[in-house]
């Protein structure tokens, strides 16, 4: 198969003339028009559009679909085309493509709202959106009562396989990022704090800063992007499948079979990633200490132990129970109002993910200020 080219060059006449050659199939790369339409927009246009094909091999409707992108933009521009030196097939097939004029107003244009349209729409669907929040986790609070009373039907195979996916096969991404930001807490410290020769309470930087925010902040986004899109990509499918009509029809509870064991996974393991990831990020940091400090091992290690107190552990595990809890009906919340498309299934992803993001930076500074007021 020869390559398609298209050419374009003025005559004397001032007009246009397109030389094609090559097969111009579908399955090849075919070029573009773009030559073409600089020639038309130049301020002496062309008088005509003529063609050459002497040269021009196999082809389908990719010939066809460019000469019909020629044919728009000349007649935009109130140009003449001239269709002889096309194939004898190819002319009647563009015949048949502008047999039928465009019927006037069936294009649909844009339509740009003013602006205190635009955010009055947009509060309209904030506002929608927060009242499906705020009914889907009333659904989840009596679903949740079920649970514990032994009353809710799910598998306990599926809450065994939630909490492995949200605790032991999150724990790789998690030691990477909580590392690396306990290092570059470090990094930071010792540059700052060495000039007022105060390098060795770096320690009680990293610890302070991964135990009571960074780590469950981190691990929560995350988890957002890596286990709340999971859940909305997993309960959004199975609504395009109908899978969710078919549990309804059996009687199941949507909510106790999909959504709260999920919840509950996560409810479980953010704690323990959240201690997980705070241990990795003071190792980072520790490594980075040893290495520009002239401190000992054993040293950094006490100056860590002191600097953490019982209610930076505890006030830091309260928070990534809370970011679990905010991320997994986030996740599970944007599966159950997924439309019944595969682009909606994408889209309820992507909402998932901004969304459980958005609920952690407003919780995470709920509960610093809270803390702040309360002495903690």
């Amino acid at each position: 198969m020869t390559a398609a080219t298209l050419t374009c060059r003025r005559s004397d006449d001032d007009s246009l003339i397109i030389t094609l050659s090559g097969d111009w199939l579908l399955r090849g790369d075919l070029p573009g028009i773009e030559a073409v339409l600089q020639e038309m927009n130049q301020p002496a246009k062309p008088s005509s559009i003529d063609f050459e094909t002497a040269d021009l091999g196999g082809w389908d409707t990719g010939l066809l679909t460019t000469l019909i992108a020629v044919h728009r933009g000349a007649n935009d521009r109130e140009i003449t085309v001239h269709e002889s030196g096309l194939p004898e097939g190819a002319r009647s097939l563009l015949a048949l493509a502008f047999a039928v004029k465009e019927r006037e107003g069936a294009r649909r244009a844009p339509v740009k709202l003013p602006l205190l349209a635009r955010v009055g729409q947009t509060t309209g669907e904030a506002l929608v959106s927060a009242r499906e929040l705020l009914t889907f986790t009333g659904e989840l609070v009596l679903s949740s009562y079920r649970f514990a009373t032994g009353t809710a039907t799910y598998l306990r195979s599926d809450l065994a396989q939630h909490i492995q996916e949200a605790g032991a096969e999150a724990l790789p991404i998690t030691t990477l990022i909580t590392f690396l930001i306990g290092m570059i807490f470090a990094f930071v410290g010792v540059m700052q704090l060495q000039q007022f020769g105060a390098g060795i309470y770096t320690a009680d930087l990293v610890a302070i800063a991964m135990v009571r925010e960074m780590a469950p902040i981190m691990t929560a986004i995350l988890m957002a992007g890596r286990t709340g899109a999971s859940y909305a990509a997993q309960i959004g499918t199975m609504k395009v499948n109908e899978e969710i009509d078919a549990l309804t029809t059996l009687g199941l509870n949507p909510i106790d079979f999909l959504v709260t064991p999920r919840v509950i996974a996560l409810l479980l393991m953010m704690p323990l990633l959240s201690l997980y990831g705070s241990a990795m990020g003071i190792l980072g940091g520790m490594g980075v200490g040893l290495v520009m400090l002239d401190v000992g091992l054993m040293q950094y290690v006490q100056q860590t132990v002191e600097a953490v107190e019982q209610t930076d552990l505890w006030s830091g595990l309260f928070k990534s129970v809370v970011f679990g809890v905010l991320v997994a009906m986030a996740g599970c919340q944007q599966g159950m109002a997924c439309g019944d498309s595969a682009l909606a299934v994408g889209q309820s992803t992507t909402k998932a993910v901004v969304m459980g993001i958005v609920l952690i930076v407003i919780s995470a500074s709920v509960l610093t200020i809270i803390y702040i007021n309360l002495d903690i």
